[in-house]
């Protein structure tokens, strides 16, 4: 199975502009499946909940889901890809896989980070798992990383495959803990980041790139520089992470001593 990243640089309330240079980027490339970072179709700095509202768009009614869709259907691929989300008078921060078939998953960002809070409303979909041509491919979003229970749930799914669609801003950080993710629950990680600067309303935000792609053994497969707006692809065995014996006594699943991690409420809790 081939799987890829898009980094890029979006510009900040450009819509179809955005769109339309993903598909540039992408062009001939080939992937079955394909990873765009993070509100990719909006840029990341809003200053007010109007401000999302006038540029989030419904799923799968809306004009970017619609796009890929049509692209995925062309190419016979999936892409999962971050969008600001418009859900009756909710917003979220979103995270979608579309295909041939239309939208097969949505999620909606459960770990806001920073000023998302002033934003968007907390997600309310749990974590889940759904099949990529045969292959279980499970979804989080950006600051999702940071929380181990999100890919362990993922996981515990059977999920061979995560993609991670972010716009990171801490440096190094999830570059690291990604590849934690990977080891400790033996699934390929493909995060994309996106790469510029935003600043707006007195604040500056720079963003890390370095998007990558992560083997079930920790080994950065793939990986970007910080500047460079690029697609990039690999080829895996998505059957490896199906192991998940460390030796020939241990499993990463059977071993878990789910009996003792229950927070009991003792002293000093």
């Amino acid at each position: 199975m081939r799987v890829g990243y898009l980094q890029f640089c979006p510009r900040f309330g450009e819509v179809e502009g955005n769109l339309g240079r993903v598909l540039s980027l992408l062009g001939e490339k080939e992937a079955h499946l394909w990873v765009l970072p993070e509100l990719f179709s909006t840029g990341y700095q809003f200053v007010s909940r109007a401000e999302v509202r006038e540029l989030a768009e419904p799923v799968p009614d809306g004009p970017t889901t619609q796009a890929l869709t049509s692209w995925a259907q062309e190419r016979g691929c999936y892409i999962a890809y971050g969008l600001a989300e418009l859900a009756g008078e909710k917003l979220y921060n979103s995270a979608a896989l579309v295909g041939p078939e239309g939208l097969l998953f949505l999620y909606r960002k459960a770990h806001l980070f920073y000023r998302e809070k002033e934003f968007f409303t907390p997600g309310d979909t749990p974590f889940g798992v759904v099949n990529v041509k045969g292959v279980p491919v499970g979804l989080m979003v950006c600051f999702d990383h940071l929380f181990p229970e999100a890919a362990r749930t993922l996981a515990l799914k059977g999920a061979q495959i995560i993609a991670h669609p972010a716009n990171l801003v801490l440096p190094g950080v999830a570059q690291l803990t990604m590849r934690v993710r990977a080891l400790e629950n033996r699934v390929f990680t493909v995060t994309a980041n996106r790469i510029g600067e935003e600043s707006r309303a007195g604040e500056r935000l720079k963003f890390t790139g370095q998007s990558q792609i992560v083997s079930p053994h920790g080994e950065v497969l793939a990986s970007s520089g910080e500047e460079a707006e690029e697609a990039v692809t690999v080829e895996i065995d998505p059957a490896a992470a199906l192991d998940k014996d460390i030796t020939f006594l241990n499993n990463l699943f059977s071993d878990r001593r789910v009996d003792l991690y229950e927070l009991c409420g003792g002293k000093g809790e």
